[in-house]
């Protein structure tokens, strides 16, 4: 399956690169990069490091904008480290970023294999929204999205371990809002998966996982072994390493997801509410004019972490 990867690296989304570089059964055709978990010019410059790392610098990596649509970029509550990647402090690239515009790129890439691109988006939705305004077709054109993003009161998790900088929300949404509406909105055939799953206790690597992962030579097992101890020096869990790359694993084996189909739109206003992702469950009188997508509600985390531990060991 051909792959274009929309990311904010960022620890988790540098796992999920790595991830998705090693699957047989995905290719990485495109990299673009969205401000998120750091401003865009820091993401693409880890994208840059996380490839190379891999031995992957023949994918081309593109930024996008520095701010969000609405124009603000909001503090992240939750740090990466220093270098966006837990420390590990890889040397820079020295290679371009691809002259054209995230957007463009995403477009343009999608327009070389109609029918035949995935979109895999780890950050806020700035760049898809983007290339919305560039081709307006362009869900007819994509093969499938999936989206980290999004808290839809599946679990407990999905408010217990909100990430957003208020009560209700999930950063990525939270970021760009605006943008998350108009992409919810545009067609695809999406599936999102949020809090609810991505954060769960049970997706902690266990310790045989860590083991592994510290026994193994591959740089991409041990950069994982780096983040783990790092998230776990600041006192939290280690699914925090590994939200994004729930989403590469349904793209790899999509009988992981438990998948319920909801009508959901996202909030733009409300110092309490601006990115929450509302579900309106109502039995009577249920809004129908809602875009309808597909949530993640269940997911096999005892074949994710095996799929994940032995990719990176390979």
């Amino acid at each position: 399956m051909k792959v274009l990867i929309d990311t904010d690296p960022g620890m988790d989304d540098a796992l999920a690169i790595s991830l998705a570089h090693k699957s047989d059964a995905l290719s990485i055709e495109a990299i673009t990069t969205v401000t998120g978990n750091l401003p865009s010019d820091r993401t693409s410059a880890n994208a840059l490091r996380v490839l190379d790392l891999l031995g992957a610098d023949d994918v081309p990596v593109a930024q996008g904008p520095l701010v969000p649509l609405g124009g603000d970029y909001p503090s992240d509550p939750f740090s990466h480290g220093s270098d966006g990647l837990a420390e590990s402090h890889l040397p820079a690239s020295r290679r371009d970023l691809d002259p054209r515009s995230a957007a463009q790129l995403i477009v343009d890439t999608v327009h070389g294999e109609p029918g035949g691109i995935s979109i895999c988006a780890l950050g806020p939705l700035t760049n898809i929204a983007l290339a919305l305004e560039i081709d307006p077709d362009l869900p007819a054109k994509v093969e499938q999205l999936i989206i980290i993003g999004g808290a839809f009161g599946a679990t407990p998790y999905a408010w217990s371990q909100a990430t957003g900088d208020n009560p209700t929300s999930e950063w990525n949404v939270f970021v760009d809002p605006e943008a998350a509406k108009i992409v919810f909105n545009a067609g695809f055939r999406m599936l999102a998966i949020g809090l609810d799953v991505a954060t769960h206790p049970a997706i902690n690597f266990r310790d045989e996982d860590l083991e592994r992962l510290r026994a193994s030579q591959n740089a991409e097992a041990q950069l994982a072994a780096r983040i783990v101890d790092f998230v776990h020096g600041r006192g939290y869990q280690s699914y925090c390493s590994l939200i994004d790359s729930t989403a590469v694993a349904a793209l790899i084996d999509p009988t992981l997801v438990t998948v319920e189909r909801v009508r959901c739109d996202v909030e733009t206003e409300g110092r309490l509410t601006r990115g929450m992702t509302v579900v309106d469950r109502r039995r009577h009188h249920r809004w129908d004019d809602l875009p309808e997508i597909d949530i993640a509600v269940g997911f096999d985390h005892a074949r994710f972490l095996d799929l994940v531990t032995e990719e990176l060991c390979r």
